[in-house]
């Protein structure tokens, strides 16, 4: 009985630690970002292929040590990555400490940096102001200030975390920026496209964590933003560069506001969600319904409290669902997500000599292994001797087919014609061979016909795209990587649409002899009227002027004929629409029409 009972105990701990193995396991790849020496204080950290070599590099400028405060750092900070996890810095300027952001703002093809610091100590345009842009010439090392009229709104003392992206849909890349402190505020500044940047957001004063993030998070096809400040967290962009803060119903976190904030689609809707750190140290993620216009808790059974000072929503095992990262007192943490709110621990560690969070950033594969990697900087020590140290972390496995995976767009995204978009994927190369990547697109659904985007493109995991001027919520991105003799292709999982304004009413579908409504504009009802030459399947939605859907109304199987569908001016949920402009959709197996109509009040 002894021996029988001795070997289900066996047993049952054999299953128990099966079952506790975690399915992504990581090791440290930091050769090189020992040099220079850190200080202290808080930093951002970026992954871009700045050089477009192929390979993942490391950026900042740096922490409190930047320029020459006790170390040798100083300036933009290159950190050029091999592709296997050795690094090599390059460094020009005399400024640092703070934010970075990286991506092409003038459209030349070469990535650029953005920045904002609290040692502005430059004697030159290079480097004295507070927020600046800097263009790049593809090597990585040279940068020419493109900066005007930054920083010239009250921002008097340190500013931090920096973001890009295109808030008014014009094909150019803006930025935005938060103060590390009380006084500086928040920043939105607008690309003029000639190296002057406009204001188009922006406030004074209230306290902050630092970090600043852009992301379309109502999906309406506009940037929107988080930020870790006192006076808000969430705000919402409306296309023109002006934004409304849209908290809510989110839990309060007291005057220092949500921690560690990160954006992702955790529930696959083609929205971003919010993911940040609350009072009590643990997790919580918030997901925007679009339809109740509220935040739904979607923090499932992720800690509500711990030592956690920093997210990151990332897709880390690449099955197609968001899974969070989290660091805090020196452990890395990492839950998978299902798309449904249940989150699932997996690898974790603590590094040997602890620390506390600095910067923290995941994302891109640096070793083409078909999985992203993470680096941190690390404050170690104890006070008067501690010191901040760069890490980098790659995920181990070895793959063995050739592959590559959609990371962005996922679907059910909405983009405005001409806005810029990052197309990103990654991608496992056996034995980290020699790579490049094609991209197309289709308009017509996942058969296409395939529509070039670009090739021989960098097997970086990232390209700049400005939307085409097209109209179709049927559209696909094909990826193919090219490595010795053979590829692979790979789709974008689900559909997502992409829009414009001007001139659609014109359009007419194949399927359909006349498409018109009347009265209209209207106040109570309006009546569409439709003849279909042929049976077709119909869809009739009403959208938005940001292509938020309204409320569909009809989609059946009719016959060739004549019809009149009518509306009440409701939403799907029976609610008054509220005045002003709208689009019909008719859709007649795939061939659309569509109608510009105007509610009054």
């Amino acid at each position: 009985m002894k021996k029988q009972l001795l070997i289900i105990t066996v047993l049952f701990l054999c299953l128990v630690l099966t079952q506790a193995q975690p399915t992504l396991s990581y090791i440290e790849s930091s050769n090189g970002l020992g040099f220079p020496a850190m200080e202290g204080g808080r930093t951002e950290l970026e992954f871009a292929d700045i050089n477009a070599d192929g390979h993942i590099d490391l950026l900042s400028i740096g922490d409190h040590g930047s320029p020459y405060i006790n170390t040798q750092e100083h300036g933009i900070m290159v950190w050029f990555g091999d592709g296997t996890g050795n690094w090599e810095v390059y460094q020009n300027g005399n400024f640092g400490y703070g934010g970075i952001a990286v991506g092409d703002v003038n459209n030349d093809g070469f990535l650029d940096v953005g920045y904002a610091m609290h040692h502005n100590y430059s004697s030159t345009d290079f480097g004295d102001q507070l927020i600046e842009v800097a263009l790049g010439d593809g090597t990585g090392m040279n940068w020419t200030p493109w900066d005007d009229g930054l920083a010239t709104n009250g921002e008097t003392w340190g500013m931090f975390g920096t973001d890009f992206a295109d808030i008014d849909n014009d094909g150019y890349l803006d930025l935005g920026s938060v103060s590390f402190g009380s006084g500086a505020g928040v920043h939105i500044y607008r690309n003029m496209q000639n190296g002057s940047w406009e204001q188009s957001f922006g406030f004074l004063n209230g306290n902050s964590t630092m970090i600043f993030d852009f992301g379309d998070i109502n999906n309406d096809g506009n940037a929107d933003f988080a930020v870790t400040q006192q006076y808000g967290t969430v705000y919402f962009g409306g296309g023109d560069g002006s934004f409304v803060l849209m908290d809510l119903n989110l839990p309060s976190t007291g005057i220092m506001g949500r921690r560690g904030t990160s954006l992702g689609d955790v529930d696959n809707d083609g929205g971003k969600d919010l993911a940040y750190i609350n009072s009590n140290g643990g997790i919580e993620v918030w997901e925007w319904n679009e339809w109740d216009e509220l935040w739904q808790d979607f923090s499932g059974t992720l800690p509500e409290t711990g030592d956690y000072d920093a997210t990151q929503l990332y897709d880390m095992n690449v099955d197609g669902f968001m899974d969070i990262a989290a660091f805090g007192e020196g452990t890395f943490t990492l839950w998978l997500g299902d798309g449904t709110g249940t989150w699932t621990q997996d690898a974790q560690f603590t590094l040997p000599s602890g620390g506390y969070f600095k910067a923290f950033r995941v994302g891109r594969d640096i070793d083409n292994n078909g999985f992203p990697d993470f680096a941190l900087v690390v404050e170690q020590g104890s006070w008067p001797s501690y010191q901040n140290h760069l890490f980098c972390f790659k995920e181990s496995s070895t793959p063995e087919v050739l592959s590559i995976t959609p990371i962005y767009p996922h679907g059910n995204e909405i983009f405005l014609r001409w806005s810029s978009l990052n197309i990103d994927w990654i991608s496992a190369v056996p034995e980290n061979q020699p790579s490049h990547v094609s991209l197309q697109y289709s308009i017509n659904g996942n058969n296409g016909p395939w529509i070039m985007i670009a090739e021989n493109l960098p097997n970086n995991g990232r390209f700049q795209w400005e939307i085409p001027y097209v109209f179709s919520d049927e559209c696909y991105i094909k990826y193919t990587v090219w490595s010795g003799t053979g590829s692979a292709s790979s789709i974008t999982p689900t559909s997502f649409s992409m829009f414009f304004t001007e001139g659609i009413e014109d359009q007419i579908g194949e399927n359909i002899q006349e498409f018109s409504c009347y009265p209209n504009p209207f106040q109570s009802e309006t009546t569409f009227t439709f003849t279909l030459n042929n049976k077709s399947t119909i869809n009739l939605t009403i959208y938005d002027l940001f292509w938020k859907e309204i409320k569909t109304l009809e989609n059946q199987i009719l016959s060739q004929g004549k019809y009149t569908i009518m509306w009440d001016g409701t939403n799907r949920k029976s609610q008054q629409v509220s005045a002003g402009s709208y689009f019909a959709v008719m859709d007649a197996n795939g061939n659309k029409t569509v109608k510009k109509i105007i509610v009054l009040r």
